[in-house]
């Protein structure tokens, strides 16, 4: 009987226990090929595009129409009482809102409760309904002054509440106590957001209340607030359109006046639709540079800002231009390419 001797064993076989060595240069790397993302972007891009060449195809937008209109004295008054009632009502909901918020953290019952009661009640009348009200609050009290209380003894001084409360002074009642309602709420969630050791630290350091409130802790809850104030702030923008219930030329009041003299009605409304466009666009904007401003603390290095960025491209490009036009020559010795400096020896 015969027998086979084993082979001998290969003598380059990898020893067990050891990892071998891969060569990563001849894996082929194959990219993850996300078709469906290239499908849905390609169909968004033609739809753009259709809707663009409807714009400029289009011939029932006329936008010569548009385009006489877009900068017409109507218009711009009406942009003009747009933007005073939004930054008058802006500032007095915000005032108003900050107080009722801390009147909804106060530890008085009192407070608390009239805080909650005031939010309650504007949340829950719809804003164009407040507006007629105080437009027709010269009904209810036709005089308004200071004199003997719980009578209408008005000696002290007394003003016709018509002649007081004008168009102008309703529609900023009517925005601003509306308006406040929201911002205490918006407020009062951005102060909770801070951490409570802040506000102990702080007591501990004995700092005074009003201090620490401004100068600690509302800065930090800025970050939170800033953006659901903007948001705020863009509603008022286009909230202000419903005041032409009580005839104050704003923005869409006026278009509404021209498009039912000349029946241009969609060219008109491109006009609002723009300017209100262009006014959001400003807005977005500041929300942007002021939420970076209170993002100081939280972020060790802030990102470039889209300027920063452009900066720094175009810088990228005319130096990797330099270095194409450059003659070829020899190159400069770089600190990583000088040699050591002995032992003893400064460099």
């Amino acid at each position: 009987m015969t027998t086979t001797a084993p082979a001998p064993a290969d003598r380059t076989a990898t020893p067990a226990g050891s990892t071998a060595k891969v060569d990563l240069g001849t894996i082929t790397v194959v990219p993850t090929r996300h078709w469906w993302r290239w499908i849905l972007s390609a169909l968004l891009l033609f739809v753009v595009a259709q809707f663009a060449w409807s714009l400029v195809t289009n011939d029932r937008y006329m936008w010569d129409t548009f385009a006489q209109y877009f900068f017409s004295e109507p218009v711009l008054i009406g942009i003009g009482y747009t933007l005073s009632l939004t930054a008058i009502s802006a500032v007095v909901g915000f005032a108003l809102g900050t107080v009722l918020a801390l009147g909804r953290l106060s530890a008085s019952p009192l407070l608390n409760a009239v805080a909650w009661g005031y939010i309650w009640f504007f949340r829950s009348v719809p804003l164009v309904v407040q507006i007629i009200v105080w437009y027709n609050l010269g009904y209810l009290y036709p005089t308004l002054g200071l004199g003997t209380p719980f009578t209408t003894d008005f000696w002290i001084v007394e003003f016709p509440t018509v002649q007081l409360v004008s168009a102008f002074a309703a529609a900023i009642l009517g925005l601003g106590l509306h308006q406040a309602a929201y911002s205490a709420e918006i407020i009062r969630g951005g102060l909770v957001s801070v951490d409570p050791g802040q506000h102990e630290a702080a007591a501990a350091l004995g700092i005074p209340a009003s201090r620490r409130l401004f100068r600690i802790i509302l800065p930090q809850a800025m970050r939170s607030i800033v953006p659901n104030a903007t948001n705020e702030v863009i509603g008022l923008v286009k909230g202000a359109s419903v005041v032409f219930v009580i005839a104050i030329p704003e923005l869409f009041y006026a278009v509404q006046v021209i498009y039912n003299r000349n029946s241009r009605v969609i060219p008109l409304l491109l006009v609002a639709v723009i300017w209100y466009t262009l006014i959001t666009t400003i807005l977005s904007v500041a929300q942007y540079y002021i939420e970076r401003y209170y993002a100081r603390g939280s972020a060790r290095a802030l990102p470039p800002t889209p300027v920063q960025r452009t900066r720094r491209w175009v810088a990228a490009q005319w130096a990797r231009l330099g270095d194409d036009d450059a003659p070829p020559g020899p190159k400069r010795r770089t600190d990583a390419a000088r040699p050591a400096p002995e032992k003893g020896i400064p460099a």
